[in-house]
């Protein structure tokens, strides 16, 4: 594709026709003046170093070279460009707790909310730094693997609830260790694990995981979210706590001296989060302290400018006006390789060796001013995009797609404006027309990398899968979207495996239930049993013996039933988990 950046200096192209116009206008005053003198043959002949072509070829040619120079100005730009840069920077991990415990409200909003505006901010502040993040519980999961995307981790830490791990719990050791093989290969870079908790580690071992991680040249700093007072822990959705299994209110604590001795054992830092600003600052401080190492990341542009190309030209132009003479070379004159050149004959001569056609000179022109619009505002929301300003981004994205609906560019753009605002239903819908539309690879495996991005993100895992592999279908290079396709497979497999443990749980809990009915219904029809022959017992001629002798038999069957209860109440029940928090 073929495009000006600024097609708006095009239009001083309107100044070689003027300039035309006045050289042949001279050109018919000038002849008239010299029919005043005389015959035009008999002074052609009194002037032999006059050359008439001569005159008109250094004037197309200082005219090439002034089209030329405004189409510099305009910015050509045709294909895409794929660039290399240096980028100096570290490697953090952030490990994040999303047990129940972070619900306390000890901080305000609650331990969760703050520890999530912590990392947004870290994040804001990152430049050439790559980042990944780490969700733990009773486990631990890869939510974002390293990247330099912040667009991403900041999406997928809006989504982030302690609903998104099934087991409860605080194993910070699996987090550590997690953490320690989610780094890169590349050697000499700073590389820190920022393990974000309420300290309350349920599973141990944190001290050693830290104490290997170091061993790795991996800082671990730990930053405690809470109060050493303790705060009880609210249960979404109403307006009650949590309580343990004996009905007593869970009280969290914030364990400040565990979460010291992890981050002494990982040569970190301890960094206590309360409602000031002071941890941020704090932490900003030591992650930069950290080694910096050149890392290269591979850019895709748009267009590749190739206004050079056209300065080179005008050069060249320049160069054989300045060496070519306005009379005739007595040298030279000797060959005649054209006997009477013709001004039109020179003009399109000029015209194919500067390479400006009829139709870059108005065709391209007239189509670049109908397109005039639509670019204007993406590139007018690009500015607001740049600057955070994304309401306004969108507001001009918007009006692109009203001018030109095929526009591709402004509805990718849209989404990742509509996206940076929270909005990921309205962002799928801006990047499914944008795909529709795309038909550069490269672009078009970029739109499929960002919606399973948010299909990853909401646990849509099949759909996220289908977008990464048409992402890679077009772009097999892209070594992250690879690597968000296995963690998403990884992750529809524990789903999978979480859906039919629970089915096996439910149905293991009918069993019982249905048992114990069994149970029951056995029981009432061994006592109709038990009546029935008290009742047939109870005949006017049956003898004392034989009434004791049926009496003593029916209370043995009942102390045996009685048995069978208390083994049916005694037998296991569901698996429950002790700790919840």
């Amino acid at each position: 594709m073929f495009r000006f950046e600024n097609p708006i200096y095009l239009y001083a192209l309107a100044i070689i026709p003027l300039m035309a116009v006045l050289h042949y206008g001279t050109d018919i005053i000038r002849l008239r003046r010299l029919k005043k003198f005389g015959d035009l043959e008999l002074l052609n002949a009194l002037m032999p170093d006059v050359s008439t072509w001569r005159r008109e070829l250094k004037f197309w040619l200082v005219n090439a070279a002034l089209a030329m120079m405004i189409i510099c100005l305009a910015r050509p730009q045709y294909g895409t460009k794929i660039d290399t840069r240096k980028r100096r920077g570290i490697e953090a991990i952030i490990a994040l707790d999303v047990s129940n415990s972070m619900l306390a409200e000890d901080v305000t909003p609650s331990r969760l909310a703050k520890s999530k505006m912590l990392i947004s901010n870290l994040v804001d502040n990152m430049t050439d730094d790559k980042v990944g993040l780490i969700v733990y519980a009773g486990e631990a999961y890869t939510q974002l693997p390293i990247t330099s995307d912040y667009v991403s981790a900041k999406m997928f830490l809006d989504n982030i609830s302690p609903s998104m791990i099934g087991v409860q719990g605080t194993d910070i050791a699996r987090a550590i260790e997690l953490a320690t093989h989610s780094f890169t290969q590349q050697e000499g870079v700073g590389r820190a694990i920022l393990v974000i908790t309420d300290g309350e580690d349920n599973e141990g071992g944190a001290v050693e995981a830290a104490r290997e991680a170091q061993k790795h040249g991996m800082k671990v700093y730990v930053m405690g979210v809470g109060s050493p007072e303790g705060s009880p822990i609210p249960v979404p959705g109403t307006n009650g706590y949590m309580t343990d299994n004996a009905g007593n209110t869970v009280v969290s604590k914030l364990n400040e001296d565990m979460c010291r001795e992890i981050a002494q054992a990982g040569g970190g830092a301890y960094i206590y989060v309360d409602n000031s600003s002071s941890a941020q600052s704090a932490l900003q401080k030591h992650v930069d302290k950290l080694a910096k190492a050149d890392m290269e990341a591979t850019l895709y542009s748009e267009y590749d400018e190739h206004f050079s190309d056209f300065a080179w030209l005008a050069l060249v132009l320049l160069l054989i006006d300045v060496l070519l003479l306005a009379r005739k070379n007595r040298v030279l004159g000797r060959y005649k390789l054209f006997k009477a050149p013709s001004r039109i004959a020179s003009v399109l001569i000029l015209f194919f060796c500067s390479g400006i056609t009829p139709s870059a000179l108005g065709l391209e022109n007239a189509a670049f001013a109908q397109k005039k619009n639509d670019r204007y505002y993406v590139r007018h929301g690009n500015r607001f995009y740049r600057d955070s300003l994304y309401t306004k981004a969108q507001v001009d994205y918007q009006k692109a797609i009203e001018k030109d609906n095929t526009n591709a560019v402004a509805h990718y753009n849209l989404g990742n404006a509509q996206l940076m605002q929270g909005q990921p239903k309205d962002a799928m819908k801006s990047y499914e027309m944008a795909a529709r539309i795309q038909t550069d690879k490269l672009r078009s495996a970029q739109i499929y990398h960002n919606m399973g991005v948010i299909l990853q993100s909401q646990k849509q895992f099949p759909e996220a899968i289908e977008c990464y592999k048409n992402a890679l279908r077009r772009n097999p290079k892209d070594d992250e979207t690879r690597y968000n396709l296995a963690l998403c497979m990884h992750q529809l497999q524990n789903q999978n495996q979480n859906q039919d443990q629970n089915n096996k749980d439910d149905q293991q809990g009918k069993d019982d239930q249905k048992q114990d009915q069994q149970q029951q219904e056995q029981q009432q029809k061994q006592q109709q049993q038990n009546e029935q022959q008290q009742q047939q017992q109870q005949q006017p001629k049956m003898s004392k013996e034989n009434a004791e002798q049926l009496l003593k038999a029916a209370q043995q069957e009942e102390r045996q039933t009685q048995d069978k209860v208390n083994k049916a109440q005694q037998k296991p029940q569901r698996r429950q988990l002790e700790k919840q928090w």
